[in-house]
């Protein structure tokens, strides 16, 4: 039943933004956040890969959507259902560390900056999902969720500083109702993302136009 599909899809996005959440505002070591959320995106991609492709971010659902493997009915329910499950991990992170949380300042990013980063990790993750989860080449293998969870991480490692490493619109609401970011810069993932996401399935189609 198509609600499988999108109660996958909060589960998904619920754990990947609990884990930035708890990891970023307990202060933990610069190495262990981004490990941390690369593999709680690796492994709820391969607990629901089976039943909803495992996107957790509207923009790889806007990317999978643009190469042909998402039905456009399954767009605003998935979209709603990621962004449901980033606001429900917020408010649980907001429980579970409430000091932190009400101590959290705000990143002040630069927007050129944030927008280049975000840009092309998010770029860089659409195109990934793509290849390694979608494409016929590579049907059946078993490393899509290593590889896109890594993707992830990698990003994280690079631009987390700069950006604050979201490369997700919902992940984005997430760290925003966190405090972590402020609604006034939300513009910079929505638009970095989207864009991102739409430039992976664009090239994706011109390197393999005979992959339907």
């Amino acid at each position: 039943m198509p609600i499988n599909k999108y109660l996958a899809e909060f589960v998904g996005t619920f754990f990947l933004v609990l884990t930035i959440g708890c990891t970023v505002l307990a202060g933990g070591p610069g190495v262990i956040p981004p490990l941390a959320i690369g593999s709680a995106l690796m492994v709820m991609i391969y607990a629901a890969g089976h039943l909803s492709g495992a996107h957790f971010n509207p923009a790889v659902t806007i990317a999978v959507w643009l190469r042909g493997r998402c039905p456009s009915s399954d767009i605003v329910p998935y979209i709603a259902s990621q962004v449901l499950g980033a606001s429900a991990a917020a408010a649980t992170v907001r429980f579970l560390r409430p000091a932190a949380a009400a101590a959290v300042q705000a990143m002040n990013p630069d927007v050129p900056r944030a927008l280049t980063a975000e840009f092309l990790f998010t770029f860089a993750l659409a195109y990934v999902v793509l290849n390694v989860a979608t494409s016929k080449r590579t049907s059946g293998n078993s490393y899509y969720g290593l590889a896109i969870g890594f993707t992830v991480l990698t990003g994280a490692f690079a631009v987390g500083d700069i950006s604050g490493g979201a490369f997700n619109p919902a992940v984005a609401v997430g760290i925003t109702i966190l405090g972590l970011s402020t609604w006034a810069n939300i513009w910079i993932y929505l638009v970095a993302c989207f864009a991102g996401a739409i430039v992976a399935a664009s090239l994706f189609k011109m390197l393999y136009p005979d992959d339907k």
